[in-house]
């Protein structure tokens, strides 16, 4: 066996990757999840009282999760038994439960830990619950989707929700220091580029050791600068994932972003979202629903602007028409805001539900045959253009509905306009004596 280690250029002690070398040994150890672990956070207290409930773990990859079911079931003297959602089928869950059922008997608890738990279908997430309940296992699931969304309602009704937050710049150069102790050495990097290396780990610790274990590796003579950093490492792409909830969690930023006319900002979740392989054309659509919804009449020149842009995408392609969403963020960012139109039509379609079936006044209504001329249909109706400034007053509810005021706009833009033109109309309505 040892002859094929050295075959390969590899010896049978090979060390394991830094990441792994540096893993925490006590629950106080782990950096970024203070909330968590720190003096009285909730797991904390889990473990000094040696009493654990089952719990989901919901956060980034790379920020603990492993590492805090591991310690976790050491120091409140658990048996640690570990599966992972993508390799693990029922027969490994079988053997699970069978062996901390034979634990249980002896005495023993068992921490079950399941990694990428929502790789389970809902079936198999069933399979839990009477071990849970039975307290044959402490389940610990580590997620890195919204567990409202990929876990059944029964198993989370069972586990407390502890979300694990993304290592800010703190977290990250304490792990560099860490691996600068453990290796004795600096990181042959200036001070931009070590800055530099924290903004390429994404908030992910694992994956910043592992970046530093390369430049540890390369021994560079001198210090690297943010160029050179660049062409040694791949650049990371930003964590995004098309189908889930960060898909939804962005262009709502987008989104919420124009409505609060903050372009900046607007452009900087666009650039994430395109940045992050999103198709472009499902952005133009949000960007088309927030013309109408969000700015409507006060700039209607808006809604035909937002097709245009998607027009432009569909005739250039990536990346030339790129630009015109970014224009078109921009223009939807300042325009003038107004969701009038938006309420309005809520506010018809709400009345329309509720008044059913009723028919248009017979004055409006054509009357193409005798018959209809008999029952009164079209009798008195005025045309609006030979009244004087074009405006007859009449009513055109239903008789058996009271006139409705749907339409409210805010007197911003071009809605100022509209505004002097409905209470000018509403005044000569009045003067008219319509009802």
């Amino acid at each position: 066996m040892a002859d094929l280690f050295e075959a390969a250029g590899l010896t049978p002690q090979a060390p394991s990757p830094l990441a792994d070398r540096l893993r925490p040994q006590r629950l106080e150890d782990v950096v970024g999840q203070d909330h968590l672990l720190g003096e009285g956070g909730p797991i904390r207290r889990m473990a000094e009282a040696r009493r654990l409930s089952s719990m989901i773990l919901w956060g980034p990859p790379g920020t603990g999760k492993t590492t805090i079911a591991r310690l976790l079931a050491r120091e409140a003297g658990y048996e640690f038994q570990q599966l992972s959602a993508v390799f693990s089928g029922v027969a490994d869950l079988k053997k699970a439960f069978e062996q901390a059922r034979v634990r249980r008997l002896a005495g023993q608890s068992t921490l079950l830990f399941v990694d990428e738990i929502h790789r389970f279908n809902r079936a198999q997430q069933d399979g839990f619950l009477p071990f849970v309940e039975e307290g044959i296992v402490t389940l610990v699931g580590a997620t890195t989707e919204n567990p409202s969304f990929e876990l059944n309602g029964a198993l989370l009704s069972r586990s407390q929700v502890f979300v694990l937050k993304r290592l800010d710049d703190a977290a990250l150069e304490s792990l560099l220091k860490k691996a600068e102790a453990f290796e004795g050495r600096p990181l042959p990097l200036e001070p931009e580029a070590r800055a530099a290396l924290s903004a390429l780990a994404d908030g992910d610790g694992r994956y910043l050791l592992t970046l530093a274990e390369t430049l540890f590796n390369i021994g560079s003579a001198k210090p690297l600068t943010t160029k050179e950093l660049g062409q040694v490492l791949q650049k990371r792409s930003p964590a995004y994932d098309k189908d889930r909830e960060e898909h939804y969690n962005l262009i709502s930023a987008l989104h919420k972003s124009i409505r609060g006319s903050d372009p900046d900002a607007a452009l900087y979740w666009l650039a994430r979202m395109l940045a992050g392989g999103e198709d472009p054309l499902f952005v133009a659509r949000r960007l088309i629903r927030a013309a109408a919804e969000d700015i409507g009449e006060a700039d209607p020149m808006s809604l035909v602007l937002a097709n245009a842009a998607k027009d432009t995408y569909d005739f250039l392609g990536s990346p030339e028409g790129e630009l015109a969403l970014a224009q078109l963020t921009v223009h939807l960012a300042t325009a003038p805001k107004s969701n009038a139109v938006y309420r309005a039509y809520g506010a018809a379609m709400k009345a329309a539900r509720e008044t059913g079936s009723l028919m248009p006044p017979k004055h409006i209504l054509n009357a193409p045959t005798r018959l209809m001329k008999d029952l009164g249909y079209g009798k008195g109706y005025a045309y609006d253009h030979e009244a004087e400034e074009s405006f007859s007053g009449q009513d055109y509810f239903p008789d058996e509905m009271d006139r409705q005021t749907f339409y409210d706009p805010k007197g911003l833009g071009a809605e100022k306009h509209i505004r002097e033109r409905l209470d000018r109309w509403a005044s000569l309505r009045k003067s008219k004596g319509s009802t």
